[in-house]
This record gives structure tokens, sequence and C-alpha cells, in this order.
């Protein structure tokens, strides 16, 4: 039988720097996982830490790492060919089958970005699968910008509105908040308007007042949780609110559910 608990190597095939702070590395992988799951990623003598998948590739997938701390300050210093220890796919994630057909709009704040670019990838290489896509991503400054490359490929394929809080003179792009561009959304049927809202929780707050006014229903609205899973089992009960495990029954979760998390 499997032992959950017992993490596996995985050599890190590529380094991506998106910040100074902020690197994806794309580590080698095999077995299924979905857009909105997590790893835990640990290095023996410095712990672990629960990381977002933020790509699915062929045989690899990619975590995208903010250095904030212990663990993730000693992963920053491993490079390609070194290894890191994984355990997971844990956690429910995105399913694809909720937005196909439908006009999906997805709002990311910052990092919040990370665990759902694996369903706007989906979406910007499929478009054949959804009636339209939009994307809504703010950041705090035009250096606070991850993903830049793959917003190169998005703005060809889909929708996008990628906008900071503030910006230096002369900066060209959108600036304000994700709020800001919610009530101008238009929709050819409201009743297959579906949204994705990802980022810190008074982001997430806010955004969905936005997205409410516009007659969306809560159901079609899908969330995802930031939360410190330790077990990724739902054993240890770090990441419990109610009776509501996140690491299991998230960290993705329809807003009728998601609305009621609350501390």
């Amino acid at each position: 039988m499997k032992n959950e608990y017992i993490p596996r190597l995985s050599t890190i095939k590529e380094v991506i720097r998106h910040t100074a702070l902020e690197y994806t590395f794309r580590m080698e992988f095999t077995g299924n996982v979905k857009p909105g799951q997590f790893f835990e990623v640990s290095i023996p003598k410095f712990g672990e830490a629960p990381i977002s998948v933020s790509g699915i590739g062929d045989g690899t997938v990619d975590l995208t790492i903010r250095r904030v701390g212990k663990v993730t300050n000693e992963i920053f210093e491993n490079y390609v060919g070194d290894q890191l220890f994984l355990r997971g796919p844990y956690g429910n994630g995105f399913d694809l089958e909720h937005f196909r057909g439908k006009e999906l709009v997805v709002v990311a704040g910052g990092t919040g970005l990370s665990p759902v670019k694996g369903v706007v990838d989906y979406f910007a290489q499929h478009t054949d699968e959804a009636q339209s896509i939009r994307l809504i991503a703010g950041f705090k400054s035009p250096e606070d910008v991850l993903f830049k490359e793959d917003f190169k490929f998005w703005d060809t394929k889909i929708q996008v509105i990628k906008t900071v809080d503030t910006a230096p003179e002369g900066y060209e792009g959108p600036v304000g908040m994700v709020t800001k561009y919610i009530p101008d959304l238009t929709f050819q049927d409201i009743e297959k308007a579906v949204f994705i809202c990802v980022g810190p929780p008074v982001m997430i707050k806010f955004t969905v007042m936005e997205i409410l006014k516009l007659g969306v229903p809560e159901e079609s609205i899908w969330v995802s949780h930031e939360r410190k899973m330790c077990c990724g089992l739902g054993k240890c009960g770090h990441c419990k609110i109610g009776s509501s495990y996140v690491c299991l029954d998230g960290p993705v979760f329809n807003y009728v559910d998601g609305k009621e998390l609350i501390d």
C-alpha cells in the first residue's frame, strides 16, 4: 500500500525567474494532476511548504515559489539538475468541465494567478472549448508582474486585462484594482457566465461583490483558498475551518461553499 506521507525525489528541469522574489521551478513529475492542486515541497533539515501547481507539462509540473521563509529560501538555492522532495498532488483542483462551453472570466490577484494559470493555459490553447475566455490579472506594480512570456501568448488567444495598482509616470497599461474592470463586462448569455476568482481574501471578497452585481449566481463562481496546509491529508487539522479541511475539500471551492469558510 502506498504511504501518502513519503515524498519522492524530483529533478528540477528548468528555472524561470519572474521577479526578484518569485521563480517557477519546472519539476519532473509523472501522474495525474489538476490546476489548483498543490504539492508539499521539502528539503531535509529545513522543512516542508505547500506550493500550488502553476503549470502542467509532458512529464513535468510547474511550481511557482515566492521567497518568503526558511523553506523557500533554501529552495531558491537549488537550480537545474538539483533535486527536491515532492509529495502530492493534494486537494481538489479546478474541474475543466465546469467551464467548457461557457463564457469564462478569470480574475486573479498577484500570486493568485499561479493556481489558476493551468486553466488559462488550457483554454488559451483550446479556444474552441469555451464560448469566450477573459483574464483580468492584477499586480502591485509593473515590476511584480508574473508569467510575462505567457501573457504574450495569452494576448494572441484570449481577452486579457493586465492591470497594476500603481505605475511610474509614462506607464501605458491599465492601472487600478481588478474590481475596476468587473462592471464593464458584458455577456451574450448571462446564464453561461462563469467566474474563477483567486487572490488574497480581501481581493476575493470585493471582487465577488462586483460579480454578483452583474446578476451572476453564486453557484457560477469558483474560488481558491490559500491556507497553511501541512499534512495534505486532513489529519493534522492546520487547515480546518469549521467542518471543512481546505487540503481535502479545497483549496478550490464553489462560492456557495467557499463563502462559509470564515475563521
